[in-house]
C-alpha cells in the first residue's frame, strides 16, 4: 500500500512542479500487485483515469478511456490475485486482454506510465510508443524497471525539453523518475514503524499518510536540488523558481537520476561522518 500510494505523491510533486495536474490524465500502469493496485486506487481518487494493468500472462487494457477502471475493478483483482489467479479471467466487455504483452504499446493516449510490475519491463521502443501516444511521464513504482537504452532515451527527452527552452520555442515536456526517488515510500514506511515501535505507539493511519506524504516530498525536492546544484547540465534558469505554478509551464526539468542519486550519497557519507567512519 505504501509504494503504491507514495508513488502517486512523488507523481503529485513532478506534476506540480511541471504546472501540471493530475485530474483526467489518462494513466497506463503494468504490473496487478500491490503497488500497482494501491497506485490504481490513488489515482482513481484522485481523479486520474486508469487504463491499463497486467500480470506475467499479460495486459488488460480498457477499450473506452470514458470507461476506464474503477476501484471496485481493483477489488475484484485483488480478490483473484490473493488465489493466484490471472487478469485472462476476467470477463468484462470494457477491457480487452493481451496475452504475452505489457500495455505500453497498445493505448492511442497516454499521458502518464507508472512501471509498477517487474524489472526491466519498459524499453526503449515502449518508451518510443508511449511517447507518441502522448505521454510526458514515468515513474517506476517496481525496482529498476526500465532498461539502461530506455533510460539514456527518457534521458535525451528530457534534455531535448530543456534545450528548447533556449530557442524559445518550448518542445513537449517529458520527465523520467527511477524507482530509487519515486518508489521509496515502501522504505520510509518502515521507518515510521521503527519509530513507532520505538515509542511503544501507535499512529492513526491518517498521521502515517501525512509522515510518507511529507517524507515523498523531501525526496522529490532534495533530488531536484541536489541535481541542479551538483550536475554539470546547463539548465538555464534557476530551476528552483518552477516550484511557482506561473513559471512552472516554462521551466527546465532536472535530472531526477542524477538527483537520486546525488541524494543518496550525500545521505550515506553523512551517516558515515556522524558515525566517525570517516573524516
Amino acid at each position: 500500500e505504501a509504494t503504491g500510494y507514495w508513488l502517486i505523491y512523488f507523481v503529485l510533486n513532478m506534476l506540480t512542479y511541471m504546472g501540471q495536474d493530475i485530474k483526467g490524465k489518462y494513466c497506463a500502469v503494468s504490473g496487478s500487485g500491490n503497488v500497482a493496485q494501491f497506485a490504481a486506487k490513488k489515482l482513481i481518487d484522485l481523479g486520474a483515469v486508469v487504463l491499463s494493468l497486467s500480470d506475467s500472462r499479460g495486459a488488460l487494457i480498457v477499450k473506452d478511456p470514458s470507461k476506464p477502471f474503477t476501484k471496485e475493478d481493483v477489488d475484484v483483482i485483488a480478490d483473484l490475485k490473493v488465489r493466484k489467479g490471472s487478469l485472462e479471467e476476467i470477463k468484462d466487455d470494457r477491457f480487452t486482454w493481451l496475452p504475452g504483452e505489457r500495455p505500453w504499446k497498445h493505448l492511442p493516449k497516454v499521458d502518464i506510465a507508472l512501471p509498477c510490475a517487474t524489472q526491466n519491463e519498459n524499453d526503449a521502443d515502449d518508451v518510443d510508443a508511449l511517447v507518441k501516444a502522448g505521454c510526458f511521464l514515468i515513474a517506476e513504482g517496481s525496482n529498476m524497471g526500465s532498461t539502461d537504452a530506455a533510460v539514456q532515451k527518457m534521458e535525451a527527452l528530457r534534455v531535448a525539453y530543456n534545450e528548447s527552452l533556449k530557442s524559445g520555442k518550448p518542445a513537449a515536456q517529458f520527465w523520467y523518475s527511477p524507482g530509487k526517488a519515486s518508489n521509496a515510500g515502501g522504505v520510509a514506511v518502515s521507518a515510521l514503524e521503527m519509530a513507532q515501535n520505538s515509542q511503544r505507539m501507535t499512529w492513526a493511519p491518517e498521521r502515517v499518510d501525512q509522515e510518507l506524504n511529507n517524507i515523498m516530498t523531501n525526496i522529490f525536492n532534495e533530488s531536484v536540488d541536489n541535481s541542479a546544484t551538483y550536475t554539470r547540465e546547463d539548465l538555464g534558469a534557476n530551476v528552483k523558481s518552477s516550484a511557482n505554478k506561473a513559471d512552472a509551464a516554462v521551466s527546465p526539468l532536472p535530472s531526477l537520476v542524477q538527483g537520486a542519486n546525488i541524494t543518496g550519497f550525500i545521505k550515506v557519507a553523512n551517516a558515515m561522518k556522524v558515525h566517525g567512519d570517516w573524516w
